[in-house]
């Protein structure tokens, strides 16, 4: 049983956390219940904590205070997505809670716990029950009760676990939603997933082999493990390309996953890197040049790598990717803050190249690619705001899951004031957007803002990525949703009757002007068919067509 942890220890333990949760994030998304494609809370928290662990692998600490503070920094900067940015909330109250302690027992093991649980719930402005509040609150409650008659780190960590899975258990009556659908909470599952991932570091279990994902995802395959029979395709290819700005790289990941396996795609706003498994690398990076400049490239022969070590010799190997690598994030990661130069600057979320062109038109500074499904980090909002060579930036994270994340940049940039409009939508965003006066100070301008995204009613066609019963609609996958404002609308088999059926709603009935964004997968011929049917059924409004060019909705469409 172990008593007392130190510094190392503790990020062992998160590292260990760390690759739990990334084994099991699918099984985490796919507790999402609305079937809407955004089931990304696994996801999410995965990615948030990976750069804690990616950070304790880089600053080892001895005290335990100096570790949690370490974590606290890198989750905060890494946190995506609402569930990562409470994952980050709950250990910076623990990192609180081991302020300048060397060492911690089961009853300050526990009392941070509570600390966690207090800075989440206080950030959070309304804290639902059936969430990872409560199934972290209940646990942190057990940690204490059980600290108190046995004050040891184990006793407490599993304690707790055993507390969270009950709570867990109960989020399905918690929440009707839940309830309906049969599941438990998202992410009070991934951070239970995460705290036995801890557990397990405390008993000496093997850490799990984990899933490759982002920018630091694994670069190559364990050739030891494997057997020429289980080959599929040759070389081991990795590659680093720096973005060609405002271009998908959707086309390319559908190239590569034709021309090879074990795909992994990992990209931030500057650049992306790509691990493949291919019989044609020299095809792979000669087509990446289409999508920006490569920098880095690392091929392999896994079939005479396994040949090697197959004969107990050391596989040759290209030169040390990963050292370079490093170099260049560090370059990249030292972004100085851009002195002012004007009053007022403006970052914008958005996903697509129309959606983007739209808002640089409006004059937004700096575009950050993101939405639904690719919810930026804090660290890559923050980035993007140091860079804005304004006074006062305004943030418009136009979507309700990363607004959480951007307000987390407030009072981290030196010099810069940071406003957050909380826009849920790309429609809203354009629509505070239009109001910004450089003339106004700036709790006017907020405050219009505010105003103008209220007045912005939204609508977004999508299709159903699983079956459901949810909210009285039987919804079959691949039938066509409309949401009004978040809400589920309606489904059918047939695009045109859904639109038909949305233009007709009070939302567009009532409107002066309309505006309707098509997606990436919706044809110029096919967007002006939507068009002629939301004149003939909205004749009073004043009716604009953009490519939008947004991934996983077909149409946005916003009513004024």
């Amino acid at each position: 049983m172990v008593d007392i942890i130190d510094g190392a220890l503790f990020q062992r333990m998160v590292i260990h956390g760390s690759a739990s949760i990334s084994v099991q994030k699918q099984a985490i998304n796919d507790l999402n219940v609305f079937p809407v494609p955004d089931g990304d809370t696994g996801t999410n928290m995965s990615l948030t904590i990976g750069t804690a662990a990616a950070e304790a692998k880089k600053k080892p600490a001895q005290s335990i205070g100096k570790a949690a503070s370490i974590n606290a920094s890198a989750l905060l900067r890494g946190a995506r997505g609402n569930s990562g940015v409470i994952l980050s909330l709950l250990f910076r109250g623990v990192s609180k809670g081991f302020k300048e302690m060397d060492e911690a027992d089961g009853l300050a093991f526990a009392a941070a716990l509570n600390e966690g649980v207090s800075a989440a719930y206080k950030a959070v402005m309304k804290p639902a029950e059936g969430t990872i509040l409560t199934v972290s609150r209940l646990a942190a409650a057990k940690a204490a009760e059980t600290a108190a008659e046995h004050n040891s780190v184990e006793a407490v960590l599993e304690s707790a676990i055993q507390e969270g899975q009950l709570a867990l258990a109960d989020t399905v009556n918690q929440n009707p939603v839940l309830k309906k659908a049969g599941v438990v909470d998202a992410g009070g599952k991934g951070f239970l997933c995460i705290l036995q991932g801890m557990l397990d570091e405390l008993r000496g279990l093997p850490v799990p082999e984990e899933e490759d994902g982002g920018l630091d995802a694994k670069d190559s395959a364990d050739f030891a493990a494997l057997s020429e029979e289980d080959i599929t395709f040759t070389f081991d290819t990795v590659f680093i390309v720096r973005k060609s700005p405002g271009k998908s790289i959707e086309p390319f990941r559908a190239y590569l996953n034709g021309i090879g396996d074990s795909l992994v795609i990992g990209e931030d706003d500057e650049a992306f890197k790509v691990h493949v498994h291919t019989d044609t690398p020299g095809a792979a990076l000669s087509e990446a040049q289409k999508y920006g400049t490569l920098e880095l490239a690392k091929i392999e022969n896994m079939r005479t790598q396994a040949q090697e070590l197959a004969a107990g010799k050391t596989a040759q190997s290209t030169d040390d990717l990963d050292r370079i690598e490093a170099e260049l994030e560090a370059q990249q990661s030292g972004d100085a803050i851009v002195p002012p130069e004007k009053k007022y600057g403006v970052v914008a979320v958005s996903a697509g190249d129309g959606m983007a062109s739209v808002f640089r038109d409006l004059g937004v500074d700096g575009i950050i690619s993101g939405g639904q499904t690719m919810n930026p980090s804090t660290e890559d909002i923050c980035r993007e705001i140091a860079r804005t060579p304004a006074e006062v930036v305004f943030v418009l994270p136009n979507n309700k899951n990363i607004i959480m994340a951007a307000q987390q940049c407030q009072g981290l940039i030196e010099g810069k004031e940071v406003v957050v409009v909380p826009t849920r939508t790309v429609p809203q965003g354009i629509s505070a957007m239009l109001v910004l006066d450089p003339e106004a100070d700036t709790g006017t301008n907020a405050a219009a803002m505010e105003e103008a995204r209220k007045n912005v009613r939204t609508s977004e066609v999508t299709y159903a990525a699983r079956d459901s019963d949810f909210d009285g609609f039987d919804i079959h996958e691949g039938d066509y949703m409309a949401l009004a404002e978040g809400q589920l609308f309606g489904t059918d088999r047939a695009i045109g009757s859904l639109l038909e059926r949305l233009a007709q709603a009070d939302s567009q009935q009532n409107a002066e002007f309309i505006s309707i964004f098509y997606g990436e997968d919706v044809s110029e011929d096919q967007a002006n068919e939507a068009l002629s049917i939301f004149q003939k059924q909205c004749p009073n409004a004043e009716i604009t067509l953009l490519a939008g060019g947004q991934p996983v909705y077909y149409y946005m469409i916003s009513a004024e």
